[in-house]
C-alpha cells in the first residue's frame, strides 16, 4: 500500500468545506465518491475512509488556531441523499487488518478532539442530520454537543454494524450511546440490532438525538438551540495561519523536520525520534509570541511530532519499538515550558497546550513498544518529560561519558507535569505512575524546577534504569534486541493493559474495547472470511456464519 500523507489544507480538501460566517462555522460534509484513499471503491452516500477523517482532523485544528473567534460549529451534509452512510464497507473489506484497526483508532481520536472543543476552546458543536445517518456517520454525530434530526419521515440514525456486517460500531458508538447519551441498555440493544435504524420521534424518546424538527421550522428550532446553548464569547481571539510543515524526506529511513527528526533502523525493527531543543528567545510580551504564528517553536514541535507518530502508525508497521531521544539545552526547554504558566490566560498558548495534550495521548495510544533514552546532552524537561512517563521503559545515562563533550544527563520537572497533561484516564502521567501515593506526588512537586541527575531520578521513581558509560550501550542493545524478539501481538496486548492504570473513563473504555473487540472481530471469518459479512455486503448473497459462541 502506498504511503499515507497526513499533511492537508483546505485548498486540497476533497470531502469537507469550511464556511465561516462571523462567529459560526458551517463544516460541510460532502464526500467525493471517486477520491478514495487506499483502494478501488466508491465513497457513496457520504461514506468515508481515512482520507475523509484526515481532512476532518485538519479542519478541527484550523478552527482552533485560524478561526478561534468561532464559538459555534454546525456539521451538516452537502449530499442531498444522506448525512453519512458511515465507514465505507468496500474499503473495510479490502483493507488490511492493521489498517482497519488503525483507521478505527484515528477516527476515534478525531472524535475525541471534536468532543473537547467546547471545554477547551468554547466552540459548541451541533450535528444537523437530514437523510440517513448510519454507523460511523452517527458516531460523528455522537461526538457533537447537540444532535438535531429532521422529522421528515425518512431521516434516521442507526448503528447497523452487527446485523449487516458482523462487526461493531468500534469507534466509540456503543460506549457513547450508553455512557454519554445515557440510553437505557435494553433500548440500546434494540437500536444496535436494527438494520433500518430509528426515525425522529422514537430517536428523541430514546435519547439518541436531542432535538427533532420539521423542515418548515428548521431555522427557528436551530436558532433556539443556539440561543440556549452557545454562551462563550470568542470574539477577542485573532487567529494565526497554519502553514505547511517543514518536512524533508532525506531518505526512506531519515525524515528531518525543523524541531526533530526520525531515524529508522530496519534491521533492528526500531525507529528513533530525536528532539532538538529550541534556541533561547526572550519574548517581551504575548504579542511577540503571536507574531511568530505557526513558527513558534512549541507549536512547530507539537505538529511535527504528531505527523511523525501518524507516519509510523500507518506506514511503518514492521517497526516494533519507538525510541525517544533529545539533544540540546535543558534551560531553553524550561524557558519555553514557563510560557505555559506565564501566559496561561492567552488563547494561543492554551491551544498549544491542548495540542501537546492530544499529541501526548497519541503516544499513549500508539501500539508500539516505547522507550526513552536520556543520554548526556539531552533536554527532557517540563512538557518533554511527559514522554519519559508515557514510555514503557526509560534508561538514563549516569555521569559524564568518556570521549564525549556532552554534559551529564539531567531531567527537570515543572508545574506542567502536575497539572496540564492528562491521559485518557483523566489523571496525569505522574498520578498514573504513582497510584495511591499522594505523598510521593507532593515530594516530587518540591523537586519542580530543579535539574535532576540519574541517581536522583532513579531514587524518586522517575526512570526505570540508570547505567554508566561502561554498561550503557550493552544494556540498551540487549533491551532492544529482546523487545524485537517478542511476538508483536503479545507486546500490543501487554502494553495496552499496563499503560492505563487508574480510573476508567469513557475514553479508556472506548480505546480498551477498540483494541480487544476490533483486533478479534476483524479477524473472524464471520466478518472478513470469503463467506463473511464484509465480503458479501452488497453482493445480494447472504453471509455464512460459524455459529459457535467462543
Amino acid at each position: 500500500m502506498r504511503k499515507i500523507d497526513f499533511i492537508v489544507n483546505p485548498k486540497t480538501y476533497k470531502h469537507w468545506k469550511i464556511e465561516i460566517h462571523k462567529n459560526i462555522c458551517n463544516l460541510i460534509f460532502n464526500v467525493d465518491e471517486d477520491k478514495g484513499l487506499i483502494g478501488d471503491y466508491k465513497l457513496k452516500l457520504n461514506s468515508y475512509d481515512l482520507g475523509v477523517d484526515i481532512e476532518l482532523f485538519d479542519a478541527l485544528q484550523r478552527l482552533r488556531f485560524e478561526y478561534p473567534y468561532v464559538n459555534l460549529i454546525i456539521i451538516k451534509s452537502g449530499n442531498d441523499r444522506a448525512f453519512s452512510a458511515g465507514a465505507n464497507i468496500k474499503m473495510l473489506a479490502e483493507a488490511s487488518h492493521a489498517h482497519k484497526v488503525n483507521f478505527c483508532k484515528y477516527t476515534n481520536e478525531t472524535r475525541n478532539f471534536l468532543e473537547s472543543s467546547l471545554f477547551e476552546s468554547g466552540q459548541y458543536s451541533i450535528c444537523s442530520i437530514e437523510g440517513v445517518c448510519a454507523g460511523g456517520g452517527y458516531e460523528l454525530a455522537l461526538s457533537c454537543d447537540h444532535i438535531l434530526l429532521l422529522d421528515d419521515g425518512s431521516s434516521s440514525v442507526s448503528l447497523p454494524e452487527v446485523p449487516l456486517l458482523a462487526v461493531l460500531p468500534g469507534t466509540g458508538g456503543l460506549t457513547r450511546v450508553t455512557d454519554k447519551r445515557k440510553v437505557r441498555k435494553d433500548l440500546a440493544d434494540v437500536f444496535c440490532t436494527m438494520e433500518e435504524g430509528v426515525k425522529a420521534q422514537k430517536a428523541q424518546e430514546w435519547k439518541l438525538v436531542d432535538t427533532i424538527t420539521k423542515k418548515s421550522n428548521y431555522n427557528d428550532v436551530l436558532n433556539k438551540i443556539i440561543k440556549e446553548n452557545v454562551k462563550n464569547d470568542n470574539s477577542h481571539k485573532n487567529g494565526i495561519k497554519l502553514g505547511v510543515l517543514n518536512k524533508q524526506i532525506i531518505t526512506e529511513d531519515h525524515i528531518k523536520y525543523s524541531t526533530l527528526e526520525l531515524l529508522i533502523d530496519r534491521s533492528n525493527k526500531n525507529a528513533k525520534i530525536i528532539f532538538n531543543s529550541p534556541d533561547k528567545h526572550n519574548f517581551e510580551n504575548e504579542e511577540d509570541i503571536l507574531k511568530q504564528g505557526d513558527q513558534f517553536w512549541l507549536l512547530r514541535c507539537a505538529r511535527e511530532l504528531d505527523d511523525i507518530l501518524l507516519h509510523l502508525r500507518f506506514n511503518e508497521l514492521d517497526l516494533g519499538v519507538i525510541i525517544f531521544s533529545s539533544q540540546g539545552s535543558l534551560e531553553n526547554v524550561l524557558h519555553y515550558d514557563s510560557l505555559f504558566h506565564k501566559y496561561k490566560s492567552n488563547w494561543f498558548i492554551n491551544e498549544i497546550k491542548y495540542l501537546w495534550n492530544r499529541t501526548l495521548k497519541r503516544i499513549d495510544l500508539t501500539s508500539r513498544s516505547l522507550v526513552t533514552l536520556i543520554e548526556p546532552g539531552s533536554c527532557f524537561a517540563g512538557f518533554l518529560t511527559e514522554i519519559i512517563f508515557a514510555s514503557d521503559r526509560s534508561y538514563m545515562a549516569e555521569g559524564i561519558f568518556d570521549e564525549s563533550n556532552n554534559p551529564e544527563a539531567k531531567i527537570a520537572l515543572t508545574k506542567s507535569n502536575f497539572n496540564f497533561f492528562k491521559m485518557s484516564n483523566g489523571i496525569t502521567r505522574l498520578e498514573t505512575r504513582f497510584l495511591s501515593e499522594p505523598n510521593t506526588i507532593k515530594e516530587l512537586e518540591d523537586l519542580a524546577g530543579k535539574e535532576l541527575n540519574s541517581q536522583t531520578a532513579l531514587e524518586n521513581g522517575l526512570i526505570t534504569f540508570s547505567f554508566d558509560d561502561i554498561d550503557w550501550e550493552d544494556e540498551v542493545r540487549i533491551f532492544l534486541e529482546e523487545r524485537s524478539s517478542f511476538s508483536p501481538d503479545s507486546m500490543t496486548g501487554l502494553e495496552a493493559n499496563l499503560r492505563f492504570a487508574g480510573p476508567e473513563t469513557m475514553e479508556t473504555k472506548i480505546f480498551g474495547r477498540l483494541t480487544a473487540w476490533q483486533n478479534w472481530i476483524f479477524q473472524r471469518p464471520n466478518a472478513v472470511g470469503e463467506e463473511g459479512a464484509l465480503k458479501k455486503y452488497g453482493s445480494g448473497n447472504r453471509s455464512k456464519f460459524n455459529w459457535e459462541r467462543v
